[in-house]
C-alpha cells in the first residue's frame, strides 16, 4: 500500500496523506481549505511497515482504505502554567 504525504501551508506539522501523488478527489474541499496548498513532503510504502514516526500506522491504513486520506495534526501543546501547578500540588 503506497502514500504520499504533504505538508499543509497554513497549518504548522499538519500532513496530509493520500493514496496517489496529487489526487486529491476524495479529500473534502473544506478541509483542503483550511490545509491551504499541499506541499509534496514524501511517498512511503505501508506494506511491510510496523509503524510510522508521529501516527498511528493501522489508523492511516484503515482511513486511507474506508475515506481515501488521513489527517495527522500535532498533539495539544501542553500549558506550562497547568503543569507547574500540578507539580506544585504534589
Amino acid at each position: 500500500m503506497l502514500c504520499v504525504i504533504y505538508r499543509s501551508t497554513k497549518r504548522d506539522q499538519t500532513y496530509l496523506y493520500v493514496e496517489k501523488k496529487d489526487d486529491f478527489s476524495r479529500v473534502p474541499e473544506e478541509l483542503l481549505k483550511g490545509f491551504g496548498v499541499p506541499q509534496f513532503s514524501m511517498m512511503l510504502n505501508l506494506a511491510g511497515r510496523e509503524k510510522l514516526a508521529s501516527a498511528d500506522i493501522s489508523k492511516v491504513r484503515q482511513a486511507l482504505e474506508d475515506q481515501g486520506y488521513y489527517l495527522q495534526v500535532p498533539p495539544p501543546v501542553e500549558s506550562l502554567l497547568n503543569i507547574h501547578l500540578t507539580d506544585a500540588g504534589n
